[in-house]
């Protein structure tokens, strides 16, 4: 293994994402895929790539992802925080930079379970008078 090499875990919702950054010349792989072909879309590459911009790092780090679990927004988010968690073991003052734009922090937010006697987490069965 490098001594280069940084890793670091993202989670959001039911998705994880490691995370390795090695200094290089910016490619980005997800799962044996590049960033265009795993995120088609460009509003989402450029939700992955933030913590880069934000930090002025573009281009520095090749950047290995395993994400997995979730959907397409949990897998951003968790990519996203793994990147910023990296970057912060990095070089630790770019906490502040980061923080500042919330790439620090964990969304808590979960999906809330289904109760008994319901038809789902706050939804009732309809209610019938006759």
């Amino acid at each position: 293994m490098e001594e280069n090499l940084l890793i670091a875990i993202g989670r959001r919702k039911t998705a994880h994402a490691i995370v390795k950054l090695n200094p290089g010349d910016g490619k980005i792989v997800i799962n044996g895929k590049s960033l265009s072909d795993y995120f088609p879309l460009v509003t989402h590459q450029k939700e992955v790539i933030k913590p880069l911009k934000v930090a002025e790092l573009e281009g520095k780090f090749d950047i290995e992802i395993k994400s997995m679990g979730g959907g397409l927004t949990g897998q951003i988010d968790a990519i996203k925080l793994g990147i910023a968690r990296a970057l912060v073991k990095y070089n630790p003052q770019l906490v502040s930079k980061l923080r500042e734009f919330s790439l620090l922090t964990r969304d808590p937010r979960m999906k809330e379970r289904k109760k008994y006697g319901q038809k789902g987490a706050r939804k009732r069965f309809q209610w019938t008078k006759r």
